[in-house]
């Protein structure tokens, strides 16, 4: 009988369940878009409700691929957008209120103000984070304070918070189970990354109730079985990572110093820094890569917010592609960007910039600038914002000599050479660029003896592409002169 795991990829725009077979290639994939809410200017949220039904129709789509292929799944594996906010009732089962996404900065207020209280030190020595509207903490302290009804499920001790990870356990396991794992609770600016438990003072200090958080495991461990009345028959869920964390685990980031960056939505670049925690100077993030048998291994992290969502932009927003295909065949027809630079900071800038007021502009236009320099720019800026990354690591005294890339950007590969060229520095794309997903999905295998150890997963890791820069020094730093300039006008 052919076996399987199943990863849960549940993202930021859609939600997909990946089929793969024990040597982690993927065999079947269903994916479905969800609803996108824009409520405000820096306001995005989700209905948890969509996110939950989407889960549920991807999951019985692979598991009944399965039965038509005569096979047998293993195990569960479940990675998701990080940072993203539910708060739900634990007798309905009900989100009080809509997710309250990781880009969303309507606590950037809060966030000011908290900072000026010299809480930024300890913040960051405790959880690795910086205070800023991105992570979980201030994005439940709303909801807990403008939603009315949580007020009242907090009195009655009848509210449960949960990153996506433990909301989709929760659902799975019919309320059986309320958990998370070390990476996504690294992401709250709750949890202490030395201690490798919630942080009392910090709760404390925004007047979040303990009780309402999730027990927190190792990525790779029992976080209860599927209800039969939703699949079927119950299935083990054994993996659970925040969706960067777990690329790096689907690249086989498991030396010090190995490095990848993901281009989805945003674009995340994370670094393995083994057992040690490195605390950048430039605005980096320090943060839990995996945790296996209690033994955490930490990583290094700059977060770019808008990537592949500002190919989106382009498509569903200013429609001026159809598709995100297009832009590959567009943009080589240019012989530069003629000037034009595109700062997509639609929801304030990540590191190493740290701005949630920024808003986004377009510069250096003129009578002769087409659609298709906007559709380079938009390109364009997500290598600068990576270059701006590595500069900060550089600035920490890391210097990589290649980065494994991966997310649905690297399909274009004149952005993949773009890339390479502006950050100088080899980039590789592995034969399965399904990493995020392949992550969980190791994990998982890796609790139920499928996989023996970290280096055994590492056998399952091919290179498909290889991009080297070429492009000469000089016209490199004119480019990067352009994007300085840009950047300083979107900060002004």
């Amino acid at each position: 009988m052919k076996k399987f795991i199943v990863a849960i990829d549940q993202g930021t725009t859609s939600t997909r369940a990946i089929l793969f077979n024990l040597s982690g290639e993927p065999i079947y994939t269903s994916q479905k878009e969800f609803t996108q809410y824009f409520p405000k200017d820096g306001w995005v949220e989700h209905n948890p409700n969509e996110i939950w039904l989407t889960t549920k129709k991807v999951l019985i789509d692979a598991i009944n691929k399965c039965k038509k292929l005569k096979g047998k799944i293993l195990t569960i594996g479940i990675t998701n957008q990080r940072e993203t906010t539910i708060l739900w009732d634990k007798k309905t089962g009900k989100h009080i209120y809509n997710a309250i996404v990781w880009q969303d900065r309507r606590t950037a207020e809060f966030c000011k103000k908290y900072k000026t209280h010299k809480k930024e030190k300890i913040i960051n020595k405790k959880t690795g984070l910086l205070i800023d509207p991105y992570f979980s903490a201030t994005k439940i302290k709303w909801i807990l304070e403008n939603v009315p009804k949580a007020k009242k499920l907090v009195r009655k001790n009848q509210i449960l918070f949960g990153t996506v990870d433990t909301f989709l356990i929760w659902k799975l396991t019919k309320g059986k189970v309320h958990a998370t794992d070390a990476t996504n609770a690294s992401r709250t600016m709750l949890f202490n990354i030395t201690k490798n438990k919630w942080d009392r003072d910090i709760l404390n200090s925004l007047k979040i109730p303990k009780n309402i958080l999730p027990e927190v495991k190792d990525c790779s461990d029992e976080f209860g079985y599927t209800d039969k009345s939703i699949t079927k028959k119950s299935y083990p869920i054994n993996g659970v990572v925040g969706d960067q964390q777990a690329a790096a685990i689907g690249q086989s980031c498991f030396n010090v110093g190995s490095l990848k960056s993901t281009y989805g939505t945003g674009a995340f670049i994370i670094m393995n820094t083994g057992n040690k925690k490195i605390y950048s100077k430039n605005k980096l993030l320090t943060t839990i890569c995996y945790r296996l048998n209690g033994k955490t291994t930490y990583a290094l992290e700059g977060s770019i917010f808008i990537a592949g969502a500002g190919v989106q932009w382009l498509r569903d927003k200013i429609k001026i592609i159809t598709n995100a295909s297009e832009t590959e065949k567009i943009v080589k027809k240019l012989k530069s960007n003629n000037g034009v630079y595109l700062v997509p900071a639609f929801t304030g800038l990540g590191a190493p910039y740290w701005n949630p007021n920024a808003r986004g502009i377009i510069c250096g236009l003129t009578r002769d600038t087409s659609q298709n320099e906007i559709i380079r720019a938009t390109l364009e800026s997500v290598a600068y914002q990576s270059y701006d990354l590595f500069n900060a690591m550089k600035n920490d005294g890391l210097k990589p000599n290649l980065i494994k890339v991966d997310g649905g950007m690297v399909k274009n590969k004149w952005f993949s050479q773009f890339l390479s060229n502006v950050i100088n520095t080899k980039v590789i794309i592995p034969k399965v660029q399904e990493t995020t997903a392949l992550g969980a999905a190791f994990m998982a295998g890796l609790k139920i003896g499928v996989y023996k150890s970290l280096s055994d997963i590492s056998k399952n890791w091919k290179i498909d592409k290889k991009f080297i820069p070429k492009i000469s020094k000089r016209n490199r730093t004119i480019l990067l002169k352009g994007w300085g300039q840009a950047i300083r006008k979107t900060l002004i």
